[in-house]
């Protein structure tokens, strides 16, 4: 069995995506993914491992069966969990419907959401009500294969907030060996 200590972010970039610095600042997501890796530069006791550290890099051009997709399927079999950024300009783009499909459907990985779009818990859930509003629901249709596949494993969904995504890191309902009950939960309101 792999070392699944891994923490594997997806999240939507145009491609071909080159890494340098107009093509990662016009990803926003990509900004995300970094800025995750940053605080961990910053702090090396912040929780999050990064999966996509887990083999060698691959070029744009490589080939999608025999290069990019057993490289995404190596570095998923490496996570204890999915961390998903889902917005506005997230696109099912096959990579990322790829990374979903296999973390979720085969591996079973938790998936912990991040809508970068919001900072507070009460953006992204009704606190009376204690639901999930449905301006965030509607993002779940940027992504089919997340909607029709999340309420098989847990599923946790936060606003960015590095709070409680390190708190989200922690949580071992949402590591694969220790995963809690399948469903979508979140924080609640009150700290």
């Amino acid at each position: 069995m792999a070392n699944r200590t891994g923490n594997y972010c997806a999240f939507y970039v145009k491609t071909p995506f080159k890494e340098s610095n107009l093509g990662a600042n016009a990803a926003k997501d990509f900004v995300y993914y970094n800025m995750l890796r940053a605080w961990k530069g910053k702090d090396s006791s912040f929780p999050f491992v990064d999966s996509h550290d887990k083999n060698y890099n691959v070029r744009d051009n490589s080939d999608w069966e025999t290069t990019l997709k057993p490289r995404l399927r190596d570095r998923l079999s490496k996570s204890k969990n999915i961390i998903l950024f889902l917005s506005s300009e997230t696109v099912s783009s096959r990579a990322l419907r790829e990374e979903i499909d296999y973390g979720i459907n085969t591996k079973g990985l938790p998936v912990i959401v991040i809508y970068p779009e919001y900072s507070e818990k009460s953006d992204i859930i009704n606190c009376e009500a204690k639901t999930i509003k449905q301006k965030i629901k509607n993002l779940w249709d940027n992504l089919p294969i997340f909607r029709d596949s999340m309420d098989k494993v847990p599923t946790l969904h936060i606003p960015l907030d590095k709070t409680l995504i390190e708190k989200a890191l922690k949580n071992t309902d949402f590591m694969v060996a220790t995963k809690g009950d399948a469903g979508g939960s979140h924080y609640p309101c009150k700290k």
